[in-house]
């Protein structure tokens, strides 16, 4: 009896090790977990790199955009700055004339009517015109047309704008770039997540693929939680 009991005793016992808990053996066939970790990651690592690829091509773009721009906007600066040099010089000249012509002389006014119509543009002597009723209530201070905050807008406005567009465009493509470089990171520690999944599907101790499936494992999840925080692109 005592023989046949402890008998049945080993069979049971042999039974429920073999049997066990569902998750217990999933668990104990770490073959299996480590395809299916290799799997997630490789697919993961895949799309991280395209979402990297796209984000540099971004950044290129926004990047030409941006040189345009401010090669634009130092053309339109150059191009008012040269109107700013002829209005002074212009203005230097009327100036002279409408000395000589308070001074008395006979033909100064006909030089200066035809300098002002000639040299002087309609926002330059929308210009001399508020600056001249500005002095004429204020004698203590000269106010200078060349001053004129209008006339600055006239000649410097787009410059100004296309300026910032050029600013923004740049902000953006730092913006893209700095994207792409934690993605392209994101994709060298999945990498390393392959590697040591890889290494544990090749050895045969236990305890060392457990080792290397935890550490591949949370190596992944961190860099997944990188990518996470990332928003998506398209092309």
């Amino acid at each position: 009896m005592t023989a046949a009991h402890s008998a049945g005793t080993t069979a049971d016992t042999t039974t429920e090790s073999s049997t066990g808990t569902p998750l217990s053996r999933l668990f104990s066939n770490t073959e299996l977990i480590i395809v299916i970790l290799l799997g997630i990651v490789s697919v993961a690592t895949a799309w991280v790199s395209f979402q990297a690829a796209l984000y540099d091509g971004q950044t290129a773009k926004a990047l030409s955009l941006s040189q345009s721009a401010t090669a634009e906007a130092e053309s339109l600066y150059l191009e008012g700055n040269q109107e700013y040099v002829q209005d002074a010089q212009t203005l230097g000249r009327l100036t002279e004339l409408q000395a000589l012509i308070d001074a008395g002389d006979p033909t100064a006014q006909s030089v200066y009517d035809a300098l002002y119509f000639v040299a002087v543009s309609e926002h330059f002597g929308a210009a001399i015109e508020r600056a001249d009723e500005i002095n004429a209530t204020d004698t203590e201070f000269y106010t200078s047309p060349l001053d004129d905050e209008e006339y600055q807008q006239v000649l410097f406005g787009a410059y100004g704008e296309k300026d910032t567009e050029a600013e923004e465009l740049t902000a953006q493509a730092d913006e893209l770039d700095a994207r792409g470089d934690w993605l392209t990171l994101t994709t060298v520690l999945m990498a390393i997540s392959l590697f040591l999944l890889g290494v544990a599907a090749v050895v045969r101790a236990r305890k060392v693929q457990v080792g290397l499936i935890i550490i591949g494992t949370g190596i992944f999840i961190a860099a997944a939680a990188v990518t996470a925080t990332i928003p998506i692109t398209w092309v």
